[in-house]
């Protein structure tokens, strides 16, 4: 079904995931089960630099080695981005490749969405991400042998991603094979800075006399296989630029396309800097879809060749292929002044400020460490200069879920964000509001009110063709209203929610009066409807659903009162706002008085139990074995929901309901969606089951280093990357933001040390360091910040640090997993736990 977005092998610790990585000697490498044995696994391959696999480092990641078998992987881990411009981290050359990938942010191609049978308001169109024209691509010939990775002998080969660098780097010392030996050195970046451009540094060293022809391309429509079952779908994407313009001059190249269907233009451009030895000879063209800059150059022994490529990339619903050309011919002259080195240094001092104001230090668990910091720069190379686009579910590190945006954006992706970089949340809630006429419309075909945000979609339109999980989804819109109160109280940013924030809470408020009504009781009732958990679907007071409304429909009259111009400008009365806080205070929240226990939905308690105790191992995830109808009617949870409910309206239960509810619903929850660990993380931390927290925060840190659900290939889980953060955050920091109070109530794990980290809270940057048995908080710039510490009120003055000794947690509740369903239980490399 297209809203299956894990199917794949389950978490770590069951017999279908990968087991944690083994340690090498010395405990700096780390290789997951799923690696081959071998380095190049290709025939007549050799690798001499021991096994493939990540090494574990804190500010660096890097792999020796290369499994071919492994390269679709590697590249989504290697992708550079900057919200604007995707690269997959294929190899320079181009060859040997698992899943090329260029990409441009909103940028799609269209086709029928499939339907068995057709219904009133089904989406028409399906959109889909494509891989637009290539320009990492630069082959090398040494005396007429191409550099290919799977021939001649590779005595040495590493790539990096360094997170203070902002750059992928590679050194391969590769031997043809007729003997000549050379060592290769590349460094690419997206710049974080210059939205339109990419820049590639190319060197090839050698200790002999040797004739190098360097071939520098632009391609569009590489080949690329495609998942979909659909053969509407593939042919669509079969070749789907259609080529508008060439030009080629000097050692300038443009090539302009647009999409077939979805009428989309876009233009790339290349430019080069060749350093040479003597005799250098170059020639480009440019043609339908290739573009290509050649260097001859006979370099001296223990010379070196040194090529820069520039590349300037720029995409339009609406402007001309001229106006195109002249975007893109304009990044290129931006980045030619800046020079290679200058680009490097805007990368750098982007970086450096902000992990200054963002960074977190994991202390006892290097591992741990790594993965944080690759977590946090990923999430920030997928918003940083998005501005006024979406966040896809995988950023721009590859095509799955076909490039759409999901409601993890609003709820895992822009916490993080809004605390780190608020400018990246502001501008993902712009997008959001862009597409406001959209959601109205969507909203009208459902016959309601106010306006129905997508569950999934790249331009705003609804594209997905389930409606049980798609359509009835309503709480999307409720998530975004929720991002949007929670960006404007991280950031007190009020011209924001005047001009934007305002009005998509009013028309979502509106949504829910319009989906819900008062039933002879006095209760708030919200029918048909589906929760974040795809296991179940068209509930009645779905309890998360219901939490997210009543709150939206509280922020949407505290906004009017603020900025009652708008609430007029948007015909807001005084009897909508009394309205709305009516249906806010007679919310239906179901609760099993049997039980003790809330319910997810309605009737939820009282469904048949799973079973569970029949199941094996191979048989996860459900969604491929058993049927829908099934696990719709049973007790048995995808992923988080009534305990997301619990982390993001706490407020609304009591401690012991909580502990009560987690014990519950953990025992009947698969974790079938890489969105669950880092909730049931923080969960857990409040419940007092620290090591329990710490297992799951490892599994929601390492889902895609570790490839805990065999989709990698496809690209990286934003909101899972997200998650590790909020599990260590929200998690063993404590930090909760309900009604716009910044609170923290931090407890360190059995195996780690510490914890340290920062955030933004209205202007004020904070630093929050847990240790064993005490917390201190400072504030390293802005005003002092008023806070709370376990319940204690806390003010943190510049210059005056706050040390608070950390009570002892909560006794947890007895709290076990499905069979098979257990966390991997995480032992940090060198601990003897």
């Amino acid at each position: 079904m297209a809203f299956d977005r894990d199917a794949g092998g389950g978490p770590g610790g069951t017999a279908n995931g990968p087991s944690e990585a083994a340690t090498a000697p010395g405990g700096t490498t780390t290789t997951p089960d799923d690696v081959a044995s071998e380095d190049l696994v290709a025939e007549g391959a050799t690798d001499g630099s021991g096994s493939a696999g990540w090494e574990v480092l804190p500010w660096l990641l890097r792999w020796r080695g290369l499994a071919v078998d492994q390269l679709r992987r590697t590249e989504s881990v290697f992708a550079l981005s900057n919200g604007h411009i995707g690269m997959r981290g294929t190899l320079d050359e181009g060859e040997p490749r698992g899943l090329p990938g260029t990409y441009l942010n909103g940028f799609y191609e269209e086709h029928a969405l499939p339907y068995g049978e057709s219904g009133y308001g089904y989406p028409e169109d399906g959109q889909t991400i494509v891989n637009v024209t290539d320009g990492k691509v630069i082959r090398l010939l040494v005396e007429d042998e191409p550099l290919d990775m799977r021939y001649g002998r590779a005595h040495e080969h590493e790539r990096e991603l360094d997170f203070r660098a902002g750059t992928l780097r590679r050194r391969t010392v590769w031997e043809s094979p007729t003997g000549r030996r050379i060592t290769v050195r590349s460094e690419r970046l997206v710049s974080l800075t210059q939205r339109a451009v990419a820049a590639i540094l190319y060197e090839v060293e050698t200790d002999e006399r040797v004739q190098l022809v360097v071939q520098s391309d632009l391609l569009a429509n590489e080949p690329v296989e495609h998942d979909s079952d659909d053969p509407r779908v593939a042919a669509a994407l079969e070749d789907p630029l259609v080529a508008d313009f060439a030009h080629a001059a000097g050692s300038r190249a443009i090539l302009a396309h647009h999409a077939r269907n979805s009428e989309l233009r876009m233009a790339a451009a290349m430019d080069h800097e060749l350093e040479t030895g003597d005799g250098v000879r170059t020639e480009i063209s440019a043609e339908g879809d290739l573009a290509r800059f050649t260097a001859a150059v006979d370099v001296p022994a223990g010379g070196k060749l040194r090529l820069v490529k520039y590349l300037g990339y720029g995409w339009s619903a609406q402007r001309s292929v001229p106006a195109l050309r002249a975007q893109v011919e304009a990044a290129l002259a931006g980045a030619r002044q800046t020079g290679w080195e200058g680009l490097l240094a805007e990368q750098r001092r982007f970086l450096d400020e902000f992990w200054a104001a963002a960074d977190v230090e994991v202390r006892g668990d290097d591992e741990l460490q790594q993965a944080v910091r690759f977590a946090l720069f990923h999430v920030m190379q997928a918003a940083v200069r998005g501005e006024t686009r979406a966040i896809p579910g995988k950023g721009l590190t590859g095509p799955g879920y076909d490039g759409h945006a999901f409601w993890d954006t609003e709820m895992f992706v822009l916490p993080v964000l809004a605390c780190t970089l608020p400018e990246a949340a502001r501008d993902a809630l712009r997008w959001r509001h862009s597409t406001l006429d959209k959601a109205r419309e969507r909203a009208k075909v459902l016959g309601q009110g106010g306006a129905a945000f997508p569950w999934r979609s790249i331009n705003g339109a609804e594209c997905s063709a389930y409606w049980p999980a798609g359509t009835a989804a309503f709480h999307v819109s409720g998530d975004v209203a929720h991002a949007v109160a929670q960006y404007v109280s991280m950031t007190g940013d009020l011209a924001f929610e005047r001009e934007h924030g305002a009005e998509i809470l009013v028309e979502t408020a509106r949504l829910w009066m319009s989906l819900g009504h008062h039933d002879q009781h006095g209760g708030f009732r919200i029918d048909g409807v589906t929760g974040p958990d795809e296991y179940s679907a068209v509930v009645d007071n779905n309890t998360y659903t219901n939490l997210i409304a009543q709150r939206n429909l509280r922020n949407a009259v505290e906004a009017c009162e603020r900025h009652p111009e708008v609430a007029g400008r948007l015909g807001v009365t005084a009897e909508d706002t009394a309205a709305w806080l009516k249906a806010a205070d007679g919310m239906l929240v179901p609760f099993d008085e049997l039980l003790g226990v809330h319910e997810q939905a309605e009737g939820f308690t009282s469904h048949a139990a799973w079973h569970f105790d029949r199941i094996e191992p191979d048989e996860y995830p459900l969604m491929l074995n058993y049927p829908y109808f099934d696990l719709y009617r049973k007790q048995v949870v995808k992923q988080a929901d009534l305990v997301l409910a619990m982390h993001v309206r706490g407020d609304a239960f009591t401690p012991e309901q909580k502990a009560r509810n987690f014990a519950y619903y953990e025992a009947r929850t698969v974790r079938d969606s890489s969105l669950s660990a880092g909730t049931q993380a923080v969960l857990a931390a409040e419940v007092g089951a620290l090591r329990l927290a710490y297992d799951y925060l490892a599994e929601a840190a390492f889902t895609d280093l570790h490839d805990l659900h065999k989709n990698v290939h496809n690209g990286l889980h934003m909101a899972s990357l997200a998650g590790a953060w909020i599990g260590l955050v929200a998690g063993f920091g404590g930090m909760r933001d309900h009604d716009g109070a910044l609170s923290f109530a931090p407890r360190l794990p059995p195996g780690l040390e510490g914890l340290a980290f920062r955030l933004t809270f209205r202007g004020t940057l904070l630093a929050v360091e847990v240790e064993p048995g005490r917390a201190t908080y400072r504030v390293l710039s802005g005003d002092a910040l008023h806070t709370s510490h376990h319940g204690e009120e806390v003010t943190v003055a510049p210059g005056e640090p706050v040390v608070l000794s950390i009570p002892d947690p909560p006794e947890p509740p007895e709290i076990s997993q499905p069979r098979h369903r257990a966390p991997k239980r995480r032992t940090p490399p060198g601990s003897r736990s």
